[in-house]
């Protein structure tokens, strides 16, 4: 079955510059590769599906969600399968499903921003950590989940109170982990994706109850947006599917604000997401680029593909790792993100003041006490 589905109007209001500025919370050292504490380092092993390095950081992503986060649905997506490279020897692979979703709605009746990457890393060269590749893109969705976490508690509170709770179409956020995108020998349409095939097909074939708002847990998409291969200094990012260009705009806009303002830290040659003006006659079919979302795609899933063209220069080698990593970047990508879903979602008046705000103002507040009294004394 092949869900149909007509575009996503951009029915939410842009962020104010008082927003971009004040409410986006900073990583901090939570991309410091030496943070064994932090959100990116303890993904910088190796995480080959099968492995103690894949249940350490299926293990790290659980435990953040049901210590950090508790109000997050933790659902993990179960599957075996064989690969060229273990024969007969069934490899166990498990998607990770976060979801938070308003606390009166139906799964049925919730359409989900779904942010998106994969945790594995491949088998060959041994000891290939995949800091791009894609380490770094899930610790940036960890960053965007505790971001909007107290926001999205705080609008839900609010929207019950004022008892306009599910009178209008429910929005909730879903990140998904996906395991087994790497090919085990060669890149095929049976060595590649095992977790994303599996997960697509599963929830295509996973019916919700008669008269719910969507079919299934797959029509109930709004939008899949893929990370991949994001953290080394100066990506470019196409503008790949003509169907979501009005999102990727509404990213990339976000991205030119954000840099106006002077709200990211690093200094590309451009911009991460240069085809903000790109005309509709400019798409010439599909990317040719194959990741988790084409088993989404096919079932008619819109898909905003987060990857840069070209694709990293250490792509696949061992210098895929974490001193090769550019941290403003990676800092730049949770930001840009975060603020995407946050505008997504309506969570502007819900955002509390960033710790660094707050610093600033009181900063501010005693200079301006001191030059007060100065001017008293002279007087």
């Amino acid at each position: 079955m092949t869900v149909s589905r007509l575009p996503i109007a951009a029915a939410f209001q842009e962020l104010s510059d008082e927003a971009l500025k004040t409410r986006l919370p900073s990583a901090g050292s939570d991309f410091d590769i030496d943070n064994a504490r932090g959100l990116l380092a303890p993904l910088l092993i190796t995480r080959v599906p099968g492995t103690p390095g894949q249940i350490a950081a299926q293990r790290h992503f659980i435990d953040f969600f049901t210590q950090t986060l508790p109000d997050w649905k933790v659902a993990i997506h179960n599957i075996t399968s064989k690969t060229p490279a273990t024969g007969d020897k069934d490899i166990p692979f498990a998607n990770l499903i976060f979801t938070r979703d308003p606390p009166w709605s139906q799964g049925g009746d919730v359409g989900r921003l779904t942010l998106v990457a994969h945790y594995d890393s491949k088998v060959t060269p041994e000891g290939f950590i995949g800091a791009t590749d894609s380490a770094a893109p899930c610790a940036m969705l960890m960053h965007v989940a505790r971001s909007i976490d107290a926001a999205l508690t705080a609008k839900w509170k609010a929207m019950e109170e004022n008892g306009d709770a599910g009178m209008d179409e429910d929005k909730g956020v879903q990140i998904l982990l996906l395991d087994g995108e790497e090919a085990w020998v060669n890149w095929t349409d049976d060595d590649s994706l095992y977790g994303s095939r599996a997960l697509a097909q599963h929830w295509e074939s996973q019916a919700y109850p008669a008269l719910s708002t969507y079919r299934s847990p797959l029509h109930a998409i709004d939008l899949f947006v893929l990370l991949d291969l994001l953290g080394s200094s100066n990506p470019t990012v196409p503008s790949y599917f003509a169907t979501t260009h009005w999102a990727y705009r509404n990213m990339a806009r976000l991205e030119q604000r954000l840099r106006n303002l002077n709200q990211l830290s690093a200094k590309p040659r451009g911009a991460f997401l240069p085809d903000i003006n790109k005309k509709s006659e400019q798409f010439r079919g599909a990317s040719g680029i194959s990741d988790d979302h084409i088993p989404f795609l096919i079932r008619g899933v819109p898909v905003l593909h987060v990857i840069p063209t070209p694709f990293p220069s250490v792509w696949h080698t061992m210098l895929d790792d974490g001193e090769h990593l550019d941290v403003a970047t990676c800092h730049d990508w949770a930001k840009i993100v975060t603020a995407f879903t946050v505008e997504w979602m309506e969570l502007e008046k819900y955002m509390a003041p960033t710790e660094e705000f707050e610093k600033s103002q009181k900063v501010r507040s005693v200079r301006d006490e001191v030059a007060e009294d100065s001017t008293k004394t002279e007087l």
